[in-house]
């Protein structure tokens, strides 16, 4: 039985991959064809130095990459099985994805590649509608799918007190000015195939804003008008915080995101708590939980978001000179 990959077929899954959030859409990542099968890599050139210094949002935003592929190749019946960090001698090397044995996808897997182009990240404000409890549930379990958990903070008590950690944060990162000027070079007021849309930010953050946020540009709103006075927050993690750790974590939160997506929910990402050191650990505590959380997410239903742009496969794409990939 041929249970080889195509360049064609990995060329679609490749367009996938990097429909995967980042930070400041920032893309960290690099693919390449190699020996029947398919690699990503981080891109140290595209790492923040001031906002992730650690390289924990490169491996985060790499394993969501991953998470596409894995998705595309199984929604074309052409899983792979995957080696996590594969070469000690090439750390930027986090994943070699090579041919499984052919099979039919299944309907989740089919449901959430079909979310791949419709997951956006959405900063401006949710309705009020809440999130029934089946919708909930179904965004902890694709959390757990991926060896990792997902804390859903319901009430106010839980909210507020998860908001105190992420506005501490939010000051701490926002008195850097090296955190500030990463951020300005990143935002982007013409057309460009990386970076944030000016016009893609939300309302500014206000003082009375139960979550903090990061504008990108977006437009100021009244003063004393409440962003969202009861978001649903949820805290994504892992078992630990090794770099193999992350890269799993990124493809839970690629998981989760899709599934949401899938829900007709919309998510924006919160990574202000994670960030500083500090505030994840205590957010860990106040969560009494073991392991490392790794992104929050502000989770509802709201208007469409929309895109933001993305490099062309042939930018991230390394493939050899040969037409087909042997298995």
């Amino acid at each position: 039985m041929d249970i080889g990959y195509t360049t064609d077929q990995l060329r679609a899954a490749a367009a996938d991959a990097v429909r995967a959030p980042s930070l400041h859409n920032t893309q960290p990542w690099r693919l390449r064809l190699r020996d029947g099968g398919i690699e990503v890599l981080a891109d140290p050139t595209r790492r923040l130095p001031a906002t992730d210094p650690s390289g924990w949002g490169v491996r985060i935003a790499c394993g969501a990459a991953l998470f596409n592929l894995r998705l595309a190749l199984a929604a074309a019946g052409a899983p792979a099985r995957v080696r996590l960090r594969p070469d000690p001698a090439e750390p930027d090397l986090l994943a070699r994805l090579v041919p499984d044995l052919p099979r039919r996808p299944t309907p989740a897997e089919q449901s959430l590649h079909a979310a791949i182009p419709r997951r956006f990240s959405n900063r401006l404000p949710f309705w009020p509608d809440p999130v029934p409890s089946d919708a909930r549930w179904r965004l902890a379990e694709a959390a757990r799918a991926e060896q990792c958990w997902l804390e859903l903070l319901i009430g106010v008590s839980a909210v507020t007190a998860f908001g105190e950690i992420a506005r501490s944060a939010h000051r701490v990162l926002e008195r850097d000015p090296a955190y500030r000027a990463e951020r300005e070079l990143w935002l982007r007021h013409e057309p460009a195939p990386d970076g944030l849309p000016a016009a893609a930010g939300g309302p500014q953050h206000e003082p009375q804003d139960v979550l903090p946020t990061r504008g990108f540009g977006g437009r100021d709103r009244a003063p004393g008008r409440d962003f969202e006075p009861e978001p649903l927050v949820g805290v994504l993690g892992s078992v630990g915080n090794t770099a193999v750790d992350q890269v799993v974590a990124g493809q839970a939160l690629q998981r989760v995101l899709l599934t949401a997506t899938d829900a007709g929910l919309s998510v924006s990402l919160l990574s202000q708590p994670i960030e500083v050191p500090t505030a994840r650990e205590q957010l860990r505590v106040s969560l009494g939980r073991f392991g490392a959380p790794q992104m929050a997410l502000r989770i509802g239903y709201g208007q469409p978001g929309r895109p933001t742009p993305r490099r062309a496969v042939d930018e991230v794409l390394t493939a050899p000179t040969a037409g087909a990939i042997a298995g």
